[in-house]
């Protein structure tokens, strides 16, 4: 009983320290999740998580209950213990008698009522802070506070002072010192990156970025301009120096410019600002065909797999879906909107969806089309960018919308009523195979026959568009069986009486018999008729038909399996019947898609001819029309082009500059400006030369000649264009030539 009772409070003294820690983890959890929802940060968050957990540790200390601290609670806590837990912990052999009962029915109490106590814990309150946490956190992020509220995270600190000079260079007043400069990028909430304080005025930031600009002088000046792709916007003084805030947009360029209070004006160098656009999600499906078909009797299922990724992560993701029914003026269109059957987070950089479409679920026939392409949104706020891919298909093939026609081929329309059966015998028979347990013995095989009678009086009719005039083919193998010439008439007089088309056709075979030539006198014609090869032969049921060669041998093969179709409907097998009905349904749809003539639709439509104009031959008012046009190719930078000839006159005559310069020069900086925001560092320096000249009076050559060559390598290439050119030759020129290369 010792080691069971020890065992008890062993498990009671686990239990009361796996609360604590329980506890301290919800403690810290709380913090951690304020701060991920505040920065997007996955290392601070862990961070707090390790800090706050360490300094609830030592303050709660889960390893400090023990076997004594658990026995006294007991004691405390279960009026049945009667102070006697102690006695667990002692062993037997230094217990009395007395002692070794009391232990015993102490340990057999404990068993029974120690679950009706619980360790002290304080979860629900640690609980109740990390949800209060999580909802700070969360409206924060839902509400963008952090746009106005955020405070820097990462600083920079690099010697990137800004330099102003005098625009006057003959000033010899003192300049005003700057003390501080300060530019600070706030990123947009959703990107999750923190902001960023720096002493270095190039800038490269997401698009929708915050930028604060502060300066401060040693001295008290005029004012303070920022100068940014030729706007002027005033700085806001402060207690903390001159201030400007603007939203990042777009790229181009900027400068600082100050007046003291001697009116003398100083300008910085220029700074870029490239502007990084938030990328839209790219989407790729990568095991699914463009276009995918199917029968109306197989499994229409459509599986495929979505890769979506994003910069800065994705809000949503969803597949449209458009469903047409119908053809021509009735088509009928149905979008739906569905969601994929893998579950994602908000905010997930990438993803892999998968979707499994069923066509049946979609309420989809055969004939019916299915168009459907993937879109997805990212988190850029407030409007996002929306992503879109290819177009995919998927059809049910249609075999009833199939007819038989022939066109372009023939001179009259020979199509009988019977051509579209096929199909209804199909749909008939199918039925009958699935009321076959509801019908009786005798009604099932009559309608077997009438089905088999609906085959046979379609066989015919096709057998007239092969020449046919009486049953033939695989019908003749029942006759070619009965050898005796007298037993083939009574057949067929029998058949005749059967026969309920025997009354519309016109048996060659039996009537107007005192006409017809002999056989043997046939044979005899056919040998000495040197055309017989060279004639097309009505009287040949093999030869007489209206289609060609390839179309005559496909019918051919669809009379045979209507053949077998009726065979089995007339033994009462339906089921074995509808391979051959399937065959012949095909076989006629292929002879209709073969027999198509296309004809190319003629663009010009002359007008009608005025019938009082028609045959006079007066021509007067006919003129013939003539446009000439010369087409030219848009200058590009006219001013660069002017700037570099001014430069060269400048630096050969060595000139003092006009006010026109100064303008030719400002307008070539703004075409080079143009150009610069593609590639920023590269044309900076010629910028900043080039905004000294325009500010400047007295120009140093060297730096007129260090503009002229980045203008010039800012230019773009020339096209070649090659010409024949006319060189005017001579007899004499030609023997020096040749004298030349002899000697050569």
């Amino acid at each position: 009983m010792i080691v069971s009772g020890g065992k008890i409070l062993i498990r009671f003294k686990k239990h009361w320290q796996l609360m604590l820690w329980l506890e301290v983890l919800l403690y810290a959890l709380g913090p951690a999740i304020l701060i991920y929802f505040l920065f997007f940060n996955l290392i601070f968050s862990i961070a707090t998580l390790i800090l706050v957990a360490l300094l609830i540790v030592i303050f709660v200390k889960p390893w400090k209950p023990d076997l004594k601290t658990v026995s006294s609670y007991i004691d405390q806590h279960l009026d049945v213990a009667e102070y006697s837990t102690g006695l667990l912990l002692l062993p037997k052999e230094q217990l009395s008698d007395l002692a070794k009962l009391q232990q015993y029915r102490i340990g057999k109490e404990l068993v029974e009522k120690l679950k009706t106590i619980k360790p002290p814990h304080h979860l629900s309150r640690a609980c109740i802070v990390m949800i209060l946490c999580a909802l700070v956190g969360f409206m924060g992020y839902r509400y963008h506070i952090l746009d106005h509220l955020q405070w820097p995270q990462h600083k920079e600190v690099r010697p990137d002072t800004i330099i102003f000079k005098p625009i006057d260079s003959t000033t010899t007043t003192q300049q005003p010192k700057l003390e501080s400069q300060l530019l600070t990028i706030q990123y947009p909430a959703y990107t999750g990156k923190p902001s960023v304080e720096t002493s270095k005025m190039e800038i490269k930031a997401v698009e929708g970025s915050r930028l604060s600009w502060q300066i401060t002088f040693d001295t008290e000046v005029k004012n303070v301009f920022m100068e940014s792709m030729g706007n002027s916007h005033p700085m806001k003084l402060t207690d903390n120096g001159y201030v400007r805030t603007s939203v990042l947009n777009t790229s181009g360029f900027y400068n600082f410019k100050f007046t003291d209070m001697l009116e003398t004006s100083y300008t910085s160098e220029l700074y870029s600002i490239e502007v990084v656009k938030d990328k839209k999600p790219d989407i790729k499906i990568t095991d699914l065909k463009q276009f995918t078909s199917f029968s109306y009797d197989e499994k229409k299922r459509i599986a495929f797999t979505t890769s979506v990724t994003d910069d800065f992560g994705i809000a949503e993701a969803y597949i449209i879906v458009t469903v047409s029914k119908g053809s021509g003026e009735s088509v009928k269109f149905r979008e739906e909107k569905l969601s994929f059957d893998s579950k994602f987070s908000r905010g997930q950089k990438d993803l892999s969806l998968s979707k499994n479409i069923d066509l049946d679920q979609m309420n989809m026939e055969p004939g019916d089309e299915l168009y459907f392409y993937i879109e997805a949104l990212d988190l850029k706020h407030p409007r996002p960018n929306i992503s879109r891919s290819e177009t995919f298909f998927a059809v049910i093939k249609d075999t009833i919308s199939d007819e038989f026609a022939v066109e372009g081929t023939m001179g009259v329309d020979l199509m009988p009523d019977y051509f579209r059966s096929q199909r209804q015998l199909i749909i008939d028979t199918e039925k009958l195979i699935k009321d076959k347990s509801k019908l009786s013995e005798k009604d099932f095989k009559f309608k077997s026959n009438e089905l088999g009678f609906d085959q046979k009086v379609l066989r015919l009719k096709y057998g007239e568009f092969m020449g046919d005039e009486s049953e033939f083919g695989p019908a003749t193998q029942e006759n070619t069986a009965i050898p005796e010439e007298e037993h083939e008439h009574d057949d067929e007089d029998h058949e005749k009486e059967n026969d309920p088309l025997a009354a519309y056709t016109h048996d060659h075979d039996h009537e107007n018999e005192h006409n017809l030539v002999p056989h043997e006198e046939e044979e005899d014609e056919k040998g000495n008729d040197p055309l017989h090869e060279y004639l097309h032969n009505h009287d040949d049921p093999e030869e007489s038909t209206l289609f060609t060669q390839s179309l005559k041998s496909k019918l051919r093969q669809a009379l045979n399996e209507m053949w077998d179709a009726e065979l089995y409907l007339r033994l009462y097998t339906p089921e074995k019947s509808l391979p051959y009905q399937y065959k012949a349904l095909k076989l006629i749809q292929e002879i209709k898609n073969s027999a198509r003539v296309y004809v190319h639709r003629i663009g010009f439509d002359p007008p009608p001819i005025k019938e009082d104009k028609r045959l006079t031959g007066k021509i007067d008012e006919v003129s013939n029309f003539r446009k000439k046009e010369e087409l030219r190719l848009p200058e590009l930078y006219p001013f660069i082009y002017k700037t570099v000839l001014r430069l060269e006159q400048l630096i050969s005559n060595k000139t003092i500059l006009t006010d026109e310069d100064r303008l030719l020069f400002k307008q070539a900086g703004n075409e080079l400006a143009a150009k610069a925001i593609e590639d920023p560092g590269k044309y900076l320096k010629t910028l900043q030369r080039l905004k000294q000249i325009t500010e400047d009076r007295v120009i140093p050559t060297s730096i007129l000649i260090e503009v002229q060559r980045g203008l010039f390598y800012a230019l773009p290439e020339l096209q070649p264009n090659p010409s024949k050119k006319k060189v005017l030759t001579g007899e004499i020129n030609e023997l020096l030539l040749k004298e030349l290369q002899i000697h050569d």
